[in-house]
């Protein structure tokens, strides 16, 4: 079930683009084993597993990381696993016995997936961050918000899952494609900050070409154009229209009975301030839905601005299966699709230790060596 059926991954709980990047892993049909603490970690936010929806699809092993006891455990799992995936700062999993030189010495064919804000290198890479503060170093933040505003926080989308889960997934995978000739691993340094620029990589060259870089919100793609914006309708909801094309824009034109000159110039900055305006009266004119009968399904590149609660329910992702329901919670389904392996269903995450004895046991410890651990308090969670 899944492309990626028979890749074993330890994965050392974290939070933030670790845990959906295993996430992508194991709804594609890896089998990842989650290393949990003893200790409550994270936000200091409890939640119920079923909620977790990073979280979903993998087993649950809580060992005492400081422990030798519980260090020569996770290097026991590691010994039979293709991947190690760990988002703690630089320099934790070598103080912790558990580092790439130390992993790799037990299984030489093992890549290390590394997930940190900074890097491994660097003078920040010590340093505490998150999302926000990745993407103002990356030049990212600076160009989003309004024209005459701040900067605006798009959600922690762009470092910690477009430039940090997205590409270390894209890179243990990588990996794993060269262990195929090498037949050995290695270590792949995954910095949300790299990531987050890479993916304004076509905004440099814009600006380079001399094509960006008017004010915030005064662009083609950051609201600045008025065919590339999201409006008001009668009802106080919101549609999203982006147009960019000439032949597309006229028939958006039409729909909204724009006069013709707004067609011919589209891409006239000079009448850009009455086109918007004119765009707004015209949207305003008639609710949410109305506009979806009228454009939806059309080239005039228009959608609804959906609410998470809205988007599942939508025919689209309806017919298209793109959400499915875990132990009563709705969530995305798993992407991308396969034809011929397609992914199993997901299930709910684990519970901190549900699986404890399962996967010791499979690891290849004994009946008494099990036992031994959860007498010890190295382990916890579910015993056999």
């Amino acid at each position: 079930m899944g492309p990626l059926q028979g890749l074993r991954v330890i994965e050392l709980a974290s939070i933030g683009p670790g845990p959906l990047c295993c996430m992508l892993l194991a709804d594609l049909g890896a089998d990842v084993v989650r290393v949990d603490r003893l200790e409550p970690s994270g936000l200091g936010v409890a939640m119920d597993p079923r909620h977790d929806v990073n979280a979903r699809g993998r087993r649950s092993v809580a060992l005492d990381l400081k422990s030798e006891a519980g260090r020569d455990a996770v290097l026991r799992l590691v010994a039979g696993a293709d991947v190690l995936v760990e988002g703690f700062r630089p320099g934790v999993t070598e103080k912790l016995g558990l580092g790439p030189a130390d992993c790799q010495a037990r299984n030489p064919r093992l890549v290390y997936g590394r997930i940190t804000g900074f890097g491994q290198t660097g003078p920040l890479a010590a340093a505490a961050g998150h999302d926000l503060n990745y993407i103002a170093l990356a030049g990212v933040l600076h160009a989003i918000g309004p024209a005459g505003g701040k900067p605006v926080p798009p959600l922690n989308l762009v470092a910690d899952y477009g430039g940090g889960a997205l590409y270390l997934a894209f890179g243990v995978l990588s990996a794993l494609f060269e262990r195929q000739h090498s037949g050995r691993g290695q270590v792949v340094d995954a910095a949300m900050v790299d990531g987050a620029a890479s993916l304004a990589s076509i905004f440099y060259g814009l600006q380079a070409a001399g094509t960006w870089g008017e004010p915030r919100g005064a662009n083609l793609l950051d609201g600045g154009a008025p065919f590339y914006d999201s409006y008001e309708t009668a009802d106080g909801r919101f549609v999203s229209l982006a147009p960019l094309e000439p032949k597309f824009f006229a028939q958006l034109a039409a729909v909204l009975e724009l006069e013709p000159r707004f067609v011919q110039r589209q891409y006239d900055r000079r009448l850009w301030p009455e086109m918007r305006a004119a765009i707004a009266a015209a949207v305003r004119r008639r609710t949410r839905d109305e506009w979806c009968a009228r454009l939806e399904g059309s080239d005039a590149c228009f959608a609804p601005v959906l609410s998470f609660d809205e988007a599942p329910l939508h025919a689209h992702a309806r017919a298209r299966g793109a959400f499915v329901s875990v132990d009563g919670v709705v969530q995305p389904a798993p992407a991308p699709r396969f034809d011929r392996t397609p992914a199993p269903p997901p299930r709910r995450a684990p519970a901190v230790g549900e699986h404890s004895a399962e996967v010791l046991l499979e690891a290849g410890f004994s009946d008494a060596e099990v036992a031994a651990l959860f007498a010890s308090r190295v382990a916890a969670g579910a015993a056999r």
